[in-house]
């Protein structure tokens, strides 16, 4: 992860928890300062203004989901298991996020937005497609999966969690994700992986 000054790093922390909480086009900087405790001044020293704080900020988160994929490779799980564990971390990040945060960066923040556009087309696609290709090796997914087109449909479903056009207003997003989830993992199991994924599914329940 790339070196960041610690009051930085605090800043940008503080400002990611009160941005999905609130919303980002909501939250002004005074807002901000005031969450933070800290003076807008202080902020300033940093950014130039809040687009290039809110694109920092996304970086910032990047870096971060950048380190938990890479521990939950390191551990050399097979792939559903893989799959599951970087899910809890997708999941917890998502349980309190403001309905209009996606929105507010796709109409606001067109850099932010590029940030995350790009970070789903190199990071994003490059695990998805190699948890495929173990997950093959695995036998716990089927031998016949076309990866490219997989992948596309994965990252494009990404774009679908933040749309409310397309599920009920109640749902919250971490709701949505799990069934997701939950759709694409039977969609690429063998009947090894189906097997193995009911067995955990009944001792998580359990």
């Amino acid at each position: 992860m790339e070196k960041i000054d610690d009051k930085f790093q605090q800043i940008l922390i503080g400002a990611l928890n009160v941005f999905m909480k609130y919303g980002i086009r909501s939250v002004t900087m005074d807002d901000l300062a005031r969450h933070l405790g800290i003076s807008k001044k202080t902020i300033y020293k940093y950014v130039s203004d809040k687009k290039e704080l809110v694109l920092k900020g996304m970086e910032y988160h990047h870096q971060l989901e950048v380190c938990a994929i890479d521990a939950c490779v390191q551990q050399k799980l097979n792939a559903i298991d893989e799959n599951f564990e970087i899910s809890k971390v997708i999941v917890d990040q998502l349980k309190n996020v403001h309905p209009s945060v996606m929105y507010d960066i796709q109409k606001y923040y067109p850099e932010a937005m590029a940030s995350f556009q790009e970070y789903k087309m190199t990071v994003v696609k490059d695990w998805v497609s190699s948890n495929m290709e173990r997950g093959i090796d695995q036998g716990l997914y089927r031998n016949d999966l076309n990866i490219p087109i997989l992948t596309g449909v994965y990252l494009a479903r990404m774009d679908d969690f933040f749309n409310r056009d397309l599920y009920p207003q109640e749902v919250p997003f971490a709701d949505i994700y799990l069934e997701t989830f939950r759709y694409h993992i039977r969609g690429l199991a063998s009947e090894k992986g189906i097997k193995y994924l009911k067995e955990k599914v009944k001792k998580h329940s359990n």
